[in-house]
């Protein structure tokens, strides 16, 4: 052990007699640390802030989509899939409740959508769908027949729009839904009401606004009641919403919402809408739930047995589990760019030794004269490798807690360190300085004792 500690004395004065070159030497590894501790801290914020947006919406929630043409990937028919589906799905819809299969003389329980978890035939590979499109009429059916369905709503996304106040103007991102929209969103009202159903049904030319909008249109002037133009038609201020914050990129505090009726005959001119947007009544059920869905609008759609869907459905769970793997594998690819450059400060550091090793051909030899063995100068050489890529890598994670700092208190985003990217840098950096020192300290190790105190 006092061996170990001399050599490591050694190695620390070594470092301190040329300062500049060993901060030079050490680089490499200051910036290869830094920034693999910086990319995955910025990830790991990433993943939770995901994780939170998914949770502050809840996950029993599912999205529904027009379908986009997707080239069939699975060994069996769309067709065979939804007769499964159809063999395992009986619901109850005079009642609003599924009942089990053996009251509807269907055999043994277990494939109805309530009273247990029902029967799924999972599969992994992708079926096929092709496009279509999704109408008002697929919500109303939707809440007609389905059991395990509640707070269903239309989402129809016009992008950004004339929004003019007196003599302000600008373009803002504009929402056309339905009443249920607060409830799937968590947006909380500030002042007034979100629209009612009956605004929905007589297509009312009312809006809501989001905090920002509020804060820059109005400043302090209540907006309640006042009237707005959004692409030059006339709108009536019924709420706000307080601030949401960014939920995946995107804010509702920057946004205007409307009737989805109203957007349509006024604005968009379509009778389309982009998603459609449902809480499944228990998290047990999401599966049942879907399954539900693809029955039903199926149904509506007039797809026949065999035919392919041109709609998607997804949930909140698929959604997170989508985000968490792009955002894993842009991290992955970052740090692995970043740690190119803790393979060049390694080199740096095998080139450095080299150097070290040849200063110090002389000293080798006083060692070796006074007793000093073959293993005494390997294990000396390759404690100061070990030291200097050491000092390196804690170096680097004082830069990376400054990047952290930096990134948190001047950017919209976030970063959060976590314990394991710092010990595996830590553990990276020893390797480094054993791995590139070993060659200059072997060659240390087999000097002469003789050719090295002729050395000048």
């Amino acid at each position: 052990m006092k061996r170990i500690l001399e050599n490591i004395k050694i190695a620390f004065n070594s470092i301190t007699l040329n300062k500049l070159r060993s901060f030079l030497t050490m680089l490499g590894i200051i910036i290869g640390v830094g920034s693999v501790i910086a990319v995955t801290s910025i990830g790991s914020a990433a993943e939770a802030s995901i994780s939170e947006n998914i949770q502050s919406v809840g996950s029993n929630v599912i999205t529904i989509t027009p379908g986009r043409d997707r080239p069939f990937t699975s060994s069996s028919s769309g067709g065979e899939s939804l007769r499964e589906i159809q063999r395992e799905t009986n619901i109850n819809r005079s009642g609003g409740n599924a009942r089990p299969p053996e009251e509807q003389g269907q055999g043994p329980a277990g494939g109805g959508f309530m009273g247990g978890m029902p029967m799924i035939e999972e599969e992994e590979e992708e079926e096929e769908i092709v496009a279509g499109e999704l109408y008002l009429e697929d919500v109303s059916a939707l809440k007609e027949k389905s059991d395990l369905l509640e707070n269903i709503a239309p989402v129809l996304t016009l992008g950004n729009l004339n929004f003019s106040y007196g003599s302000s103007s600008g373009n803002i991102s504009v929402t056309a839904t339905s009443e249920q929209y607060p409830s799937l969103s968590g947006y909380e009202i500030d002042l007034g009401s979100f629209f009612t159903e009956f605004d929905v049904l007589n297509a009312t030319s009312v809006v809501v606004l989001g905090y920002d909008v509020v804060t820059d249109y109005f400043g302090k002037i209540n907006p309640i009641g006042e009237e707005v133009k959004i692409n030059g038609e006339k709108f009536i201020v019924m709420g706000t919403l307080k601030s949401a914050g960014y939920t995946f990129g995107m804010s509702a505090d920057n946004s205007i919402f409307i009737p989805v009726t109203t957007a349509q005959n006024k604005l968009y001119g379509n009778d389309t809408i982009n998603q459609i947007t449902a809480k499944v009544k228990s998290e047990d059920f999401i599966d049942a739930a879907i399954i539900e869905a693809k029955s039903i609008l199926r149904e509506q759609h007039s797809i026949l047995p065999g035919e392919p869907n041109d709609f998607e459905i997804s949930s909140s769970e698929q959604l997170l589990e989508m985000a968490t793997s792009i955002t894993d594998t842009l991290v992955i690819t970052l740090a692995s760019i970043a740690a190119i450059s803790l393979l060049v400060g390694g080199i740096g550091i095998m080139n450095i030794m080299f150097v070290s090793v040849t200063e110090r051909t002389r000293e080798i030899g006083i060692r070796k004269a006074i007793g000093a063995k073959n293993r005494d100068i390997l294990i000396q050489f390759l404690t100061e490798s070990t030291v200097l890529s050491l000092s390196g890598g804690i170096t680097g994670i004082g830069l990376a807690g400054l990047i952290t700092w930096i990134i948190n208190t001047f950017t919209a985003l976030s970063s959060l360190i976590t314990i394991s990217p710092v010990v595996i840098a830590l553990a990276f950096s020893t390797v480094i300085g054993l791995l590139f020192g070993i060659l200059p300290a072997m060659r240390a190790a087999r000097l002469s004792p003789i050719e090295s105190l002729r050395y000048e």
